[in-house]
């Protein structure tokens, strides 16, 4: 499966805002601990490891990009 990177969301700023909703009051740890807990938890509804680590691959070079 190719990763698909075209926009597809129907509602991105509902997700935006469910997103930080989730890790209000939440310390620096539990914060971690929550994005890795929906990531696997997505990982597994995608079910492909290589499309996963298509994303990983991308996300990553996105975050190094725009280091300061």
């Amino acid at each position: 499966m190719t990763l698909m990177t075209e926009p597809r969301l129907d509602d991105p700023d509902l997700l935006f805002e469910t997103l930080v909703d989730a890790h209000l009051d939440l310390d620096t740890e539990a914060s971690r601990k929550l994005d890795a807990c929906i990531v696997l938890l997505l990982a597994n509804h995608i079910g492909c490891v290589e499309t996963v680590r298509q994303a990983v691959r991308m996300a990553r070079s996105i975050v190094v990009a725009r280091k300061p």
